[in-house]
């Protein structure tokens, strides 16, 4: 794979990794596998190790997904995260690292005895659950905070949301636990709980939740915690950061916390090889049928806390833990029918309808098919039994057909020619396996698509989501961003569930996002490929829509960072006609279009690219803002084009030993303040930041 490919491949794997990220994390509404999600992943992470110059920040590799932007009204559940507070996590809440064989947990082992250099070590061996991750808070023996993972730097905070659960200690037993520490784990929705909750959701006329994760993620974000107290949610604890406390093991740290009266799995084991893991996963692939609760894996962590702190972490995992998967589970069940669904981008995906079968826990009655050379190659026809797993995600997929019960009246599917949402006939690139709709600015899928796209938080944060996007188009409201600012109260009253405070809440947050800076605003036009990083650098290097939209491919080719497909993208985007009548009615609405004085300070930093690691006096998010306010650019590692190594409090030893080994300054926050003119410090007054310890 030579650059230019490798460039698009990238870009398409981030646009879908970003997209399946927010229906999972955000939507409790995945669409994607956790399999096939990881293996994109693998593939991602894979591509920027080969071509390390593509990296970017906002790249899916370099962070956790975020639960902090709950859209306003999604699967009936109100309302947004805008009713919740949000605090910064003492530690950072990461993810882990998944494996899919007992080699890959080989090479874990390798690779941890390998820096421990020969340190005795043993393993803890859990269950994976498949909750919704918890961070909870005890001072003085008392909960005093529970905060959801957030973006693994800041999370929502939903103590009270939390003391309604029953099994959740408000107070500790006996007294020998520490002033104050933190405990992580996962919240639950039994299988018992679920079936009578989306029994009553029927009953209600609403729509039911895919599976039981979606559920506990979706009740925990309620906001009456009366209510999230009635849908018999359930917490297990499974780890205790190991700067909180000094016991000498994981283990005795657990022992501990059950002995506090704190709810911890009993279902954990020691073992000293890999012989012992792998008889823990063999007897757990099966037993785990048989508990009241989902589970789709097994975690394997290294047992002493003085070699977690030797092994430290990466932007996203810690080395001493992994997550093995189970495979998913299988049944064998009739195809009834297929639906082709228009994605967001205009992908069509086909979609099987099968006689519903029970499977991790749910009813399956759809999986997807992928796309037309898929079902091809499979031979796939109406009518026959297929093979279906399902690995505790929302649509499960086919994998093979059972040709030996293939019936005599099996009939072919026919792929579509015309887009089933609009009519426009599709499109298939020769280098891509999916059809398009090329009908972008008119097809209804898309048109909500980009409206979610605009609304987001890292868009023009405004307070909406799918069903509110449904709901506007639907009644003629909105087609286009633009339609957004022409909304009045009378409007919105209309629309069912919608009361004086949702809509004077909403139009609210219209007027707030017309403050929102330049390279927020390009970012939320929604140009194909133009991701956060990319929308900043473009519009620092041409200053105002204006000039970007008249720049030519030289031009745009000059801009760090955008290359032959980035740059065709955009010029295609300018050329249509409706785009530039958008722009016209959106400048007319207020929203900025322009680099001003909010957005950039001064040009202190011109030229300068940054790499922060370590804790500060103010969040990482707002250390990036001012290097950007003063004209620098962030970058997430270091490499021979990293200007500095901003390093703060406790800074990465891996970042500190790369800018060594490249002769890459180091400098501490007071001397970057120092570069920085006069009045020019912060991106707003130093004094209205309030101190953040914590971030990392």
């Amino acid at each position: 794979m030579d650059r230019k490919d490798a460039e698009i491949r990238i870009a398409e794997l981030r646009e879908t990794l970003r997209e399946n990220s927010r229906r999972y994390y955000v939507d409790n509404a995945p669409t994607m596998s956790d399999y096939d999600y990881d293996q994109l992943m693998h593939e991602l992470e894979n591509l920027e190790s080969q071509w390390p110059d593509l990296v970017t920040p906002d790249s899916p590799t370099q962070h956790v997904g975020s639960d902090i932007d709950a859209p306003m009204g999604d699967n009936a559940e109100p309302l947004s995260r805008r009713e919740f507070a949000q605090y910064p996590h003492r530690y950072p809440m990461l993810s882990l690292g998944n494996t899919y064989s007992i080699a890959e947990i080989e090479e874990f082992a390798a690779r941890a005895s390998k820096t421990l250099s020969g340190e005795d070590f043993s393993y803890s061996c859990e269950l994976k659950f498949d909750g919704t991750a918890i961070c909870l808070t005890y001072r003085n023996g008392r909960l005093v905070r529970a905060l959801t993972r957030g973006d693994g730097i800041v999370g929502d905070d939903v103590t009270e949301n939390v003391r309604h659960i029953s099994n959740i200690p408000q107070v500790l037993r006996g007294g020998n636990w520490p002033e104050e520490f933190e405990i992580r784990g996962e919240i639950l929705m039994p299988y018992e709980s679920f079936d009578r909750l989306n029994e009553q959701r029927r009953r209600d006329e609403d729509p039911p939740f895919a599976n039981p994760r979606n559920a506990a993620s979706g009740s925990l974000k309620l906001l009456d915690p009366v209510e999230v107290g009635r849908r018999g949610l359930w917490c297990t604890l499974y780890h205790i950061p190991a700067e909180s406390v000094s016991f000498e093991t994981h283990e005795a740290a657990l022992d501990a916390a059950a002995s506090w009266g704190l709810p911890v799995s009993e279902h954990r084991r020691i073992c000293h090889d890999i012989a012992e893991i792998e008889a823990y996963i063999s007897h757990w692939d099966t037993a785990r049928k048989s508990l009241p609760y989902a589970t789709d894996g097994i975690v394997i962590k290294i047992n002493q806390l003085r070699c977690q702190q030797q092994l430290g972490y990466t932007a996203k995992f810690p080395r001493w833990a992994v997550a093995y998967k189970f495979k998913a589970e299988e049944a064998v069940t009739p195809l009834l029918s297929i639906d082709y669904q228009v994605g967001r981008t205009g992908a069509v995906t086909p979609v099987a309808n099968l006689a519903p079968v029970f499977l991790s826990g749910t009813m399956v009655k759809r999986a997807t098919l992928n796309n037309a050379d898929q079902m091809a190659l499979m031979d796939i026809r109406i009518g026959d039994w297929v093979h279906v797993e399902k690995g505790g995600e929302i649509i499960p997929k086919i994998t093979s057909v059972e040709l030996s019960k293939r019936p005599a009246d099996a009939a072919i599917p026919q792929f579509p020619k015309v887009c089933p949402d609009c009519g426009t006939p599709l499109v298939k690139a020769e280098d891509e396996a999916k059809y398009f709709c090329p009908n972008a600015d008119g097809c209804p899928t898309q048109i909500k698509g980009k409206l979610i796209h605009f609304m987001g938080r890292k868009a023009m944060n405004i307070l909406a989501g799918d069903a509110t996007a449904d709901q506007l188009y639907n009644r003629g409201l909105v087609r286009t961003p633009a339609d957004l600012y022409d909304l009045r109260k009378r409007d919105l009253v209309t629309l069912e569930g919608w009361k004086d405070r949702s809509a004077d809440r909403f139009l609210e947050s219209l007027r707030n996002s017309i403050e929102t800076p330049f390279d927020r605003v390009l970012f939320a036009l929604g140009i194909r490929f133009v991701g956060e990083t990319t929308a900043k650098e473009l519009a620092r290097h041409f200053g105002d829509i204006d000039s970007l939209a008249s720049a030519g491919m030289d031009d745009l080719l000059g801009v760090p960072d955008v290359g032959d497909v980035i740059a065709r993208s955009v010029l295609e985007w300018f050329a249509a006609p409706a785009h530039k009548v958008e722009i016209q009615r959106l400048k007319a609405a207020g929203l900025h279009f322009s680099m001003t004085a909010q957005t950039a300070a001064s040009s202190a930093l011109d030229g300068k690219t940054i790499v922060i690691s370590g804790n500060f006096s103010i969040s990482r998010d707002e250390m990036k803002a001012l290097i950007e306010a003063n004209g620098g650019k962030n970058s997430s590692s270091v490499s021979s084009k990293t200007s500095y190594l901003l390093a703060g409090t406790k800074p990465g030893p891996e970042k500190l030993r790369k800018a060594a080994e490249l002769g890459i300054p180091v400098i501490g926050e007071s001397d970057l303040r120092a570069m920085l003119p006069s009045g020019k410090a912060t991106a707003a007054d130093e004094e209205d930041f309030e101190p953040n310890l914590f971030g990392i």
